[in-house]
């Protein structure tokens, strides 16, 4: 058989190959869809576990579990029901099943809530799923119009406000003392107002096109960074007072080691390069979703080594 003949028949098998296979590309987003808030998911159910312990309440896993449940339904919910510059911004969602996306989150959403009903705290799993639709949808009726995307920095206090109160909501559920509840909302609603002020750094683009009014396309890079850096400071001092004055559980190694990630995050991911590297958002991964569990590894060992 002639080299030429070898190469025809490889050629029309590849394409009867790709004419009778189901869409790979679909596939592959459609699984990039699935897995997209996994991370987001396992480190908020640890920023619960962590809120307990600021809390100084006994954490309850089942909690965490749903509370993870609940913020991986969210995430995903909100990707899968699309925006216009998440076309530009999550070029690898474009043409997954989104109804596979729904119908996923629907059971996830319902095993959370059923947990948290249990525990008497269903009403907090309503409070994000809520948000959110008003966020990405938002509600129309005649001729008054209410949606949540677009103003400026908005995106930002909706999720610095709507996980904050989830999060010590959930951990402060047996907590007597409503002090420590609202310092705990506080340094966890800032951090992740400027974790999505972070990420907002690298959607400029799309943000832009779409008419978003991101806090990085309304006030510039350099001004973003200066109030990032102000809000860190002044949450992270107010929990470093409480833990003086014994108002929060002692964990000065978890305020310690989050005020250290975030002064890192802030400086080196507040840069709007047309295309980050891989090693560039592999670290800021790790800052943003992997400092909730290396501050519980950090605070395993310390304990261990003070035993």
């Amino acid at each position: 058989m002639s080299y030429n003949v070898v190469i025809g028949s490889l050629e029309r098998f590849f394409k009867y190959i790709r004419t009778n296979t189901p869409n790979l590309s679909e596939k592959n987003a459609t699984f990039e869809l699935l897995k997209s808030s996994i991370l987001v998911a396992f480190s908020g159910a640890l920023r619960i576990h962590l809120a307990f312990l600021l809390l100084h309440v006994r954490s309850s896993l089942l909690t965490c579990i749903a509370g993870g449940l609940i913020i991986y339904t969210i995430y995903t919910l909100d990707r899968a029901l699309g925006s216009e510059e998440d076309t530009i911004n999550r070029k690898e969602l474009n043409g997954s099943r989104k109804e596979i996306g729904i119908a996923v989150c629907l059971l996830t959403f319902l095993i959370g809530t059923c947990i948290l009903a249990k525990q008497g705290m269903l009403e907090l799993a309503f409070i994000p799923l809520v948000t959110c639709y008003l966020y990405s949808k938002g509600i129309k009726i005649g001729k008054f119009a209410f949606k949540l995307k677009g103003g400026f920095g908005v995106k930002n206090l909706v999720v610095g406000i709507t996980w904050g109160a989830f999060i010590s909501g959930l951990a402060g559920s047996n907590c007597g003392n409503i002090i420590p509840i609202i310092l705990v909302f506080t340094f966890f609603g800032v951090k992740l107002f400027v974790n999505s002020a972070i990420f907002d750094f690298k959607d400029i683009k799309g943000d832009t096109l779409a008419g978003i009014k991101t806090l990085p396309v309304s006030l510039g890079v350099r001004n973003t960074r200066k109030l990032l850096t102000g809000m860190y400071l002044l949450s992270h001092m107010m929990l470093i007072i409480a833990i003086i004055y014994g108002i929060i559980g002692f964990e000065p190694l978890i305020i310690l080691y989050s005020f250290i990630c975030g002064l890192i995050c802030i400086q080196n991911h507040t840069k709007c390069d047309e295309e980050e590297l891989p090693f560039q958002k592999l670290e800021r991964m790790a800052l943003v979703h992997g400092e909730s569990v290396s501050a519980l590894g950090l605070r395993m060992i310390a304990g261990a080594l003070l035993v």
